[in-house]
């Protein structure tokens, strides 16, 4: 990038507002470096590297390089846009809603009772003695505390978790899949991203001279992406196929592997089922593909299965990595598989309480032996997120107090939201020039959509993508955050964005008909 060229940036900001274009073709951290030697940037001061330990320069390059879409310049864009709002500047909207990330509770989804329950009486013990509480709840807090060294939250756990969350995780499992878990290989962790980084963590390391590499899906979770770029480690894009509903298919991910063996190792295949951000769930044939496909070319398998719960579409059923391996029997049964499980989705989403659990199943002792004491490094997860992580795998039965109310909560959660990813995928589906697949589980829709030639000029013009380009003028003009798709990953001349389903339905059914509008406005503006 030319120094010209960011000038021509500095002067643009002076109406838009800077930070919304620096995303897509141009790296931040390059962004930033240039503007400190121009001198006209910010204050205009002349700020010498040298007075300064640590610079962009000088920093570690990975994590200067690393991008993380669903809390990007959009964000932060919409979150100055609320604070003009809040100090009475004239906008064409009364709010900011943030369709960027999967924050069920911000997105107004309220909390299960029981779980809530459970995490005030092991926060605070005095309330045990309290009539308030259903004795289910009470007995769940005594036997987590019971798991706490001196009886409370506030102490340190075992590193991997609390003994008994970890049986608890082991009995869910079994029941799930219909066959036997050992709660040792069970490590509770802060959400399931701190249990994906401990496993990629540990594939960090050249093989016969070739830089490691894993594949993941394309569109894929910004998290990983961001994680190989923090670790060095090459990103692998397979494309899923959005003619099929983003299915999986193996010619593609033979075709990915062998142009990946030209430049690096591909040592583990990451799966997300249901997907994030196209919504698919995998059918049964497809995981059985992706497993053999995996043992052929011996790959460690890292399945991502955290909206396990949220599955919608009539005819699509959630299975797990674990089962379909394990009903295939050996060879397969025998291969090294990581899982993942979050308490953020589904229908408890206690994003911000950080918990979840990863199982390991075959992995090499002595590589499991260094897993833990990578985990001890980071001392113990959240204990109030291993208490709702309990809470989720260890219910109310059908014996005990809270059943129903518990069972009316999350029937209802899960109802609403098979409800709202119908009408989104059908009202996009009726906007001109803009197609989506159904929404069959997770969060989200990844439309598809058309932008007249002008519109892409003007993008070009201005150094961003296309879609960032739509998704800036949609949150100035209406105050909906979107992500583009070019911060997941899509095919070449496609364009897409990212959406939740999880506005309440009448927010969502307004935000809907707002879309609908601006996007008329705009492809009547750019023809």
């Amino acid at each position: 990038m030319s120094l010209q060229r960011l000038n021509k940036f500095v002067r643009y900001s002076a109406n838009y507002n800077l930070c919304r274009y620096v995303k897509s073709q141009l790296e931040f951290s390059q962004f930033l470096r240039l503007s400190v030697k121009s001198k006209n940037f910010s204050t205009g001061q002349n700020m010498s590297s040298n007075q300064k330990v640590l610079t962009l320069d000088n920093m570690n390059p990975n994590v200067r390089i690393m991008e993380y879409a669903v809390r990007g310049p959009l964000l932060i864009r919409a979150t100055e846009i609320e604070n003009e709002l809040k100090k009475g500047v004239e906008k064409p909207f009364k709010e900011v809603l943030k369709a960027n990330i999967g924050d069920c509770h911000a997105m107004g989804q309220k909390p299960i009772t029981f779980i809530r329950q459970v995490l005030a009486l092991v926060s605070h013990p005095e309330l045990l003695d309290d009539d308030r509480y259903p004795d289910d709840t009470k007995e769940r807090a005594k036997t987590i505390l019971d798991g706490c060294r001196g009886g409370s939250v506030g102490s340190y756990t075992d590193s991997p978790g609390i003994e008994i969350i970890r049986k608890h995780v082991a009995q869910y499992i079994e029941r799930r899949d219909g066959f036997p878990c050992d709660y040792l290989n069970v490590l509770l962790c802060a959400g399931a991203s701190d249990g994906i980084k401990a496993i990629l963590r540990l594939l960090v390391a050249d093989v016969d001279g070739k830089k490691p590499g894993v594949l993941i899906p394309i569109p894929q979770y910004p998290l990983y992406s961001a994680t190989l770029a923090e670790f060095n480690v090459t990103q692998v894009g397979y494309f899923l196929d959005e003619n099929k509903n983003w299915g999986l298919d193996v010619n593609e991910l033979e075709r990915s592997i062998t142009e990946a063996r030209k430049h690096c190792n591909p040592r583990a295949i990451v799966v997300i089922n249901p997907g994030n951000p196209t919504g698919q769930v995998l059918t049964r044939e497809n995981v059985v593909d992706v497993i053999k496909f995996a043992y052929k070319e011996k790959l460690f398998l890292l399945a991502d299965e955290v909206y396990q719960d949220n599955v919608y579409a009539e005819g699509s059923k959630f299975y797990s990595f674990k089962k379909v391996l394990t009903e295939l029997g050996s060879p397969y049964s025998e291969m090294e598989l990581a899982s993942f499980m979050s308490c953020s989705k589904g229908f408890m989403g206690e994003c911000g309480l950080r918990g979840g659990y990863t199982e390991v199943i075959n992995l090499d002792p002595e590589v499991k032996a260094m897993l833990l004491k990578s985990v001890s490094a980071m001392l113990c997860p959240t204990v109030l997120g291993q208490t709702v992580m309990d809470c989720v795998v260890n219910p109310p039965q059908p014996s005990e107090p809270s059943y129903e109310s518990f069972q009316e909560e999350k029937n209802s959660v899960l109802k609403s939201l098979a409800e709202r990813a119908k009408l989104v995928a059908d009202t996009f589906n009726s906007i001109p020039g803009m197609s989506c697949n159904p929404v069959q589980g997770a969060m989200y829709a990844f439309p598809q959509f058309k932008l007249p030639e002008r519109a892409i000029k003007e993008a070009k013009n201005q150094g961003i993508e296309p879609n960032t380009f739509y998704a800036f003028q949609l949150l100035e003009n209406t105050g909906i955050c979107i992500i583009p798709g070019s911060g997941f990953g899509q095919v070449d001349g496609t364009y897409h964005f990212r959406t939740t389903i999880l506005p309440q339905p009448d927010k969502l059914k307004n935000m809907l008909d707002v879309f609908k509008d601006f996007h008329l406005k705009f492809l009547e503006q750019w023809k």
